[in-house]
């Protein structure tokens, strides 16, 4: 070997020395870094004439292991779940207030007991019957205070929906910028270990926003799909395009649709690919599950609720009275106009009495009596021939039925009879028609409609009513509109629906008490219907198809829901007492001192109601369950996501002590470079002096 060849040796010797405490310097600095790989000077023999003439000192390199990488971004997309989903949850468990707090639902609920409980031991203290109203007015407020409430969350959900998606957006783009520097430098044969980094901080954000499958490319690039399957980045960047609706709170939202996108992020054509479920996963996976199923579904529940509690404490308000008796009763719309099949069996009693009780004239209808082709207004010629003429009894255009004593002296009372009481979907006529409730709502029948299949539905022609099935995660399975003809029945209705696009997931059918009921199939268990638009408008009642089928609490009329205010206002026009059937004409029929119908509320709380599809139960326990739900929920959700959280700090743990600067090892390679670099360094000074020498012997 020559002189020559020596020092070019020991030159490459110094180079590389000098390459390795750059790297190490490197490292050193972002050893606090968070995302850097540290990096390896890559050194490769050099050969010239088949020999070894020193070293090829190449482009520094990440230390990285794509599986660790991967198993974080993994992690990452359930740790993104998991936080939307607790914090969200925790905020609605906060909103139903603690279980010992006095303004809880539970509390209110449980104050109308007790507070109608104390009325007779108290003897009717106008102070007791207030507390009373008052409790059931609170518990209303309540139940509409934690509608509103969810319908705001609801509302910070879809606008944190949008926010991520341009999230998503911003850090696709930024991949695939950062893709095509390190497959230019890749293709030069320069370091990537920069933009390589920046890259994986951008993949690991992603991956906790959605979940990602990252399949990397022998051109140094990253390629990116759902975890469904479909691409977000290849050679060609996608963006996802969602119209947030201002962020409402709405009973249905668009889907995420997936946009091809130039470079530059300007959105064009659709892939024909969208996102419209959980399965995205990470955070917008949980914001989704949490906008499209649980706070639609527990506020559904509050709907139903709310028809539990009406129809229970009004039951026994339609069969209580006062005294004195109101001179006039007047009920609520419930879908039924005069023409309309009356549809009821069993016996009512209907009298006017004095003011302080005295009974002018009775009436007891006999419901099976007038026949089965017997018509609301056939009820209403039944009460006015025998009540006539002290009392009269009409309905106007809208179904608001009223019964008007002749004399302002006087008043109107209602009985079931006790052997055969009148019902109708289980509820009695004065109930049914809302003629003495003390729960109202403008926008609801309150009570289940009766209808058979052979009744017409009474919407006019082109009404409408949407409606959209969902899967468990929240997930659009398909869609009807529902347009009436004008002459439908609600049999066709049914037909209509079990013929649709619904049909492929389950079947429909009108129940006993006239509601329709959807009973998913067996793979699409947990799907639940929601009516996001409904034109429709029953013979003018302002009924809607929402209100009258029940498939959705939604249309429950909690919105509207209060009090009556006469008896809020005045304690004396409670429905306290009630009516003494054997009574005969000129006997006192209502007792001053008769507090029997507080006992009956009291005993209606505590018995079972009809619930519809949520089944039969106390409106305590649906209540309970509807609570301790959320709380379970809520407390599930906090461990998975404390669980996800720590797996997910494992995964980067073990990502980072792989890739991660150790400053103990970097100051041992600091030794060796050092030693190396005076190595060659004496090398060449040796050399030098050789050649030195050489020069003097030839001169």
């Amino acid at each position: 070997m020559s002189l020559s060849q020596i020092l070019s040796s020991a030159m490459s010797g110094l180079s590389a020395s000098q390459a390795g405490m750059q790297t190490v310097s490197n490292n050193i600095a972002n050893v606090n870094t968070s995302g850097y790989a540290r990096q390896k000077v890559s050194l490769a023999t050099a050969v010239s004439g088949g020999q070894v003439s020193g070293v090829v000192v190449g482009e520094p390199s990440r230390v990285a292991d794509k599986f660790l990488e991967n198993a974080v971004y993994q992690r990452a997309g359930t740790a993104g779940r998991t936080d939307a989903v607790s914090s969200y949850l925790d905020r609605l468990q906060s909103m139903l207030g603690a279980t010992d707090s006095t303004s809880g639902l539970a509390a209110r609920l449980n104050s109308i007991s007790s507070t109608v409980s104390q009325i007779s031991g108290l003897n009717g203290s106008s102070s007791s019957i207030a507390l009373f109203t008052g409790s059931i007015d609170d518990t209303l407020d309540t139940l509409t205070g934690l509608q509103n409430d969810v319908s705001s969350l609801q509302s910070d959900v879809e606008s944190e929906v949008g926010d991520t998606v341009s999230r998503v957006n911003v850090l696709l783009q930024k991949i695939n910028d950062l893709n095509s520097e390190v497959s230019r430098l890749q293709g030069l044969g320069q370091s990537t270990s920069g933009p390589a980094d920046e890259r994986m901080s951008a993949l690991q954000e992603l991956s906790g926003l959605m979940s990602v499958n990252v399949r990397e490319q022998s051109d140094g690039r990253v390629f990116i799909d759902t975890a469904s399957g479909q691409t977000l980045l290849d050679k060609r960047l996608r963006q996802l395009s969602y119209n947030s609706g201002a962020a409402a709170s709405q009973a249905t939202y668009p889907a995420i649709d997936i946009k091809f996108a130039s470079d530059n992020g300007v959105m064009g054509a659709s892939t024909g690919e969208k996102i419209d479920s959980t399965s995205v996963g990470g955070k917008l996976g949980g914001l989704l599950e949490m906008r499209d199923k649980t706070l639609p579904q527990f506020s559904e529940q509050l709907g139903q609720l709310f028809t539990g509690l009406a129809q229970t404490l009004n039951k026994v308000s339609n069969e209580g009275t006062t005294l004195p008796p109101p001179s006039s009763l007047t009920g609520e719309a419930n879908g039924l106009s005069g023409s309309d099949r009356l549809g009821f069996t069993g016996k009512a009693t209907f009298a006017v009495l004095g003011s302080d009780g005295t009974l002018v004239n009775k009436v007891t209808v006999d419901f099976d009596a007038l026949g089965t082709g017997a018509t609301v207004s056939d009820a209403i010629a039944a009460i006015n021939a025998g009540l006539s003429p002290d009392a009269t009894a009409s309905i106007d255009a809208k179904g608001v039925m009223s019964i008007t004593a002749s004399s302002s002296s006087n008043g109107i009372a209602i009985a079931q009879d006790p052997d055969s009481p009148s019902d109708r979907a289980g509820a009695g006529f004065s109930q049914f028609f809302g003629l003495n409730n003390i729960i109202r709502s403008d926008s609801s029948a309150l009570t289940p409609s009766g209808f058979t299949a052979s009744d017409p539905t009474g919407f006019a022609s082109g009404e409408t009513a949407q409606m959209v099935l969902r899967d468990p995660s929240g997930k659009v399975l398909g869609q009807y509109t529902y347009s009436s003809t004008g002459s439908d029945s609600w049999g066709d209705v049914i037909t209509n629906l079990n013929a649709s696009p619904l049909a492929a997931y389950g079947s429909f059918a009108l129940d006993g008490d006239g509601r329709v009921a959807f009973t998913p199939n067996a793979t699409s268990a947990g799907s639940t219907i929601s009516i996001p638009s409904d034109s429709t408008n029953r013979s003018g009642t302002g009924l809607s198809f929402s209100a009258l089928s029940g498939l959705t609490g939604s249309a429950s009329g909690l919105k509207n829901a209060e009090v009556t205010s006469a008896m809020l206002a005045d304690t004396s026009k409670v429905p306290l007492a009630q009516l003494q059937l054997d009574a005969a004409i000129g006997d006192k029929a209502i007792g001053g001192a008769d507090y029997r119908n507080a006992t009956a509320f009291v005993d209606a709380l505590t018995a079972t109601t009809d619930f519809g599809k949520d089944g039969v139960k106390t409106v305590g326990n649906f209540a309970n369950a509807l609570l301790g739900g959320i709380g379970s929920a809520a407390s599930l959700a906090s461990g998975a996501s404390q669980d996800a959280a720590a797996r997910m700090t494992d995964a980067v743990d073990r990502r980072d002590s792989y890739a991660g600067v150790n400053v103990d090892e970097e100051l041992a390679q600091m030794v060796v470079l050092q030693n190396s670099y005076s190595a060659a360094a004496r090398v060449m000074t040796t050399a030098s002096e050789m050649y030195d020498t050489l020069i003097g012997m030839l001169g």
